[in-house]
């Protein structure tokens, strides 16, 4: 007599929605640092570059680092409703243009924008799915540090980049995730992010999308 065998019921789970992921945190956490370290490593994302009107400094490159505009190009860009979100940032403005947003989910690619902590609520309140990460300093004396060496601000502009960020630092339960960029210790911060991004293409049941 033989016996009944068993067959196996494999579960395919579908494909993940793309990602929305939203990098922000305070001045001199190393956003930009953490985000030219992901490209340089080919991560399969679509990185937005965002658009302001902040003079541009000796290192930074037009539509690299930044698009930088005119005041009266940005007014018309918020008047055109060409921008998922618009934010005054001690004294200038920052914005993420929609278009390059939309199409890229559209498509099925996973998006990653760089924002600051006002503009990252903004995007979650209308983006509900997106995925939001807190670059952090390991301390204040750090952060201190950081924005000391790199010398691009007067010393009024320093002393309220400070204050801002320890404000800044209140907003952590807003996010998703947390992840402390230590100085010297990029590719730490970078394995991090990355396994915050592998974890939210495993999930079983997907984020809320906008309605």
């Amino acid at each position: 007599m033989k016996k009944a065998t068993r067959k196996s019921q494999l579960v395919f789970k579908p494909p993940s929605r793309p990602l929305l992921i939203v990098l922000s945190g305070p001045s001199g956490v190393g956003k930009d640092a953490v985000l030219a370290r992901m490209k340089e490593a080919g991560y399969p994302l679509k990185f937005i570059t965002t658009v302001t009107t902040r003079t541009r400094r000796a290192n930074e490159k037009n539509n690299v680092d930044y698009h930088f505009v005119s005041n009266e190009t940005y007014k018309e860009m918020i008047e055109g409703n060409t921008l998922l979100e618009s934010a005054n940032v001690y004294g200038n403005w920052y914005g993420v243009p929609r278009e390059e947003v939309e199409q890229a989910l559209n498509q099925g690619q996973d998006v990653m924008i760089k924002v600051d902590i006002q503009g990252a609520a903004t995007i979650k309140r209308i983006q509900p799915q997106a995925v939001t990460i807190f670059l952090m300093p390991p301390s204040m004396e750090e952060l201190i540090a950081r924005l000391k060496q790199r010398q691009t601000e007067s010393r009024y502009d320093l002393d309220l980049r400070l204050k801002t960020a320890e404000e800044e630092m209140k907003q952590l339960p807003l996010f998703d995730y947390a992840v402390v960029n230590r100085w010297g210790e990029i590719d730490r911060a970078e394995s991090d992010i990355k396994s915050i991004i592998t974890a939210e293409k495993c999930l079983v049941k997907p984020r809320e999308t906008a309605s």
